[in-house]
């Protein structure tokens, strides 16, 4: 059983999975404002730590990614030990969320939300992550910084997705939408729209 924790809402309408992204695990200071954040809004939030993550934090060691087959099968073992009886909806903060756009198709979850969605490597636009989007079915939400070097807005404008593939950016965001201060933005305004873009998308798809 993999372990979670749990944001939980008040009269909670859905839940919310939400995966952390490559480097930093499910208590990184972004996935806990996020997800306290969303929980605030009548949504459980469930987080919890990849396999090659949990390690990293049992041995004090970081450690790289699993491949991308066994974190798809763990985000799975992860819905298959959720309490169902509520609405599902999956997503994360870059890896979390493209590993989560990938189990969408296949789960039970009514929609999927990507915080920094990795398009591509930083300095590798070549080597794009989008083929599964194309197709996809199911309502996603892409929350993108405006200058995330894994997908700026101005190169995702030229990719082709699916049309349930919705886009919302974050001013002079970076990839934790970050703005520079010259941008007149604050890291907790950005934050603050993405919590809201993402209730609103549970709101409309549950």
């Amino acid at each position: 059983m993999i372990k979670t924790f749990i944001n939980q809402a008040d009269n909670a309408i859905a839940t919310l999975v939400f995966a952390h992204g490559a480097g930093a695990g499910q208590h990184s200071e972004f996935m806990e404002r996020v997800a306290e954040g969303i929980s605030q809004h009548h949504i459980n939030v469930v987080r919890f730590n990849f396999a090659y993550m949990a390690l990293a934090e049992e041995l004090c060691k970081r450690r790289p990614p699993d491949r991308a087959d066994k974190l798809v099968a763990c985000y799975q073992a992860v819905l298959k030990e959720l309490d169902s009886s509520l609405p599902v909806f999956i997503g994360g903060k870059s890896m979390g969320g493209r590993i989560a756009s990938m189990v969408l198709e296949s789960s039970n979850a009514k929609g999927c939300i990507c915080m920094g969605y990795p398009f591509h490597p930083p300095t590798k636009p070549e080597k794009l992550r989008t083929e599964h989007l194309k197709q996809i079915g199911k309502p996603v939400l892409v929350l993108q910084g405006e200058r995330d070097t894994f997908g700026t807005k101005h190169e995702i404008e030229g990719y082709a997705m699916s049309h349930r593939v919705q886009l919302r950016y974050l001013t002079d965001g970076d990839h934790s939408f970050k703005p520079r201060v010259k941008s007149g933005m604050t890291l907790q305004q950005n934050l603050e729209i993405a919590i809201l873009e993402s209730v609103s998308f549970v709101n409309r798809n549950v």
